[in-house]
């Protein structure tokens, strides 16, 4: 039950202030943030890459309130761009956004977040690499889903993902999969209601299981989003029973967990993507990643007792 609580918690000034100012903070969030600027994130995506691992770069920072915020976003992404090309880094590292960090929900949001993504888009498909849009709250979702639409007329390589917790998804799975895009799977990780998504933890992940097997069986590229290893074995099953071959799907994981599992699925041959954050308003990512495992939570509670 402390996972609701922790995701109502990221919401909130007050706990954003005192978990900011706690004494072991920095510790914790270095486990799952791999920095705060692209020179600090650069060396990580060499290191991955050289162990044969792909990446997925996210630019932390969500809930802006002005134009300008989201303006900034799309020219960090873009300075991120510029560097991956710099250092023939393309190939093995595209890029991760959320909507609402480009506008979305500022007024006339829709149109806003797609200008400010465009460019990001084709500044990525110029160095061979691509974009997944993220799933936010369910409210975001249909903007989020046009606006995939509409950059795969010109960028058909363009990703999105849909959670497996909301009663809808199923049957964007079967949408998505017949359309042929590139389509990441996650549980969920934002706070819903009962009328919008399932509450219960293994009807979730039976959600799941039909959901991948939509994916697998479809036209689409299937990214499978889970630490869970019988999801990840699921997984394997599914697309054996498809016929997909290794380079015809692909596992992802967050950086900071399970990095031998990681490893394991890499050196198999499996695509294994990290999906790898840096910036400095990581407040929001970091209390989803305390509220998805108990254990991270209690790795932090430590790290502050034993700081304070």
């Amino acid at each position: 039950m402390l996972g609701p609580v922790i995701l109502a918690a990221s919401r909130s000034d007050k706990m954003r202030r005192f978990v900011s100012a706690a004494p072991g903070t920095k510790q914790v969030v270095a486990r799952f943030i791999a920095g705060e600027t692209v020179n600090d994130v650069v060396p990580i995506v060499q290191e991955l890459a050289a162990r044969g691992l792909e990446v997925t770069l996210d630019v932390v920072g969500e809930d802006i309130t002005t134009v300008e915020q989201s303006y900034a976003a799309r020219d960090a992404y873009l300075e991120l761009i510029g560097r991956l090309k710099e250092l023939g880094l393309g190939a093995r590292a595209e890029m991760s956004v959320k909507l609402s960090m480009f506008g979305q929900s500022l007024e006339n949001g829709h149109e806003l977040a797609l200008a400010n993504v465009r460019p990001v888009v084709a500044a990525a498909a110029e160095i061979g690499t691509t974009v997944t849009l993220d799933a936010e709250d369910h409210t975001t979702l249909d903007s989020m889903f046009a606006i995939h639409q509409e950059l795969r007329k010109d960028f058909p390589q363009t990703g999105c993902v849909i959670q497996a917790y909301l009663f809808r998804t199923e049957e964007d799975a079967r949408r998505l999969a017949a359309e042929g895009s590139r389509v990441r799977i996650v549980k969920g990780a934002y706070k819903e209601p009962a009328s919008v998504a399932i509450q219960d933890k293994p009807e979730i992940d039976k959600a799941y299981v039909r959901i991948m097997k939509i994916l697998m069986e479809g036209e689409g590229y299937p990214m499978i989003g889970s630490h869970d290893p019988r999801l990840i074995s699921v997984g394997q099953e599914l697309a054996r029973r498809a016929g997909r071959k290794l380079d015809e799907y692909e596992f992802q994981m967050l950086y900071g967990i399970r990095s031998e599992e990681q490893n394991r699925l890499a050196a198999e041959g499996h695509r294994m993507r990290v999906y790898t954050a840096y910036g400095t308003d990581w407040y929001g990512y970091f209390m989803r990643r305390l509220a998805e495992k108990p254990a991270n939570l209690l790795f932090f509670v430590r790290s502050i007792l034993t700081k304070g």
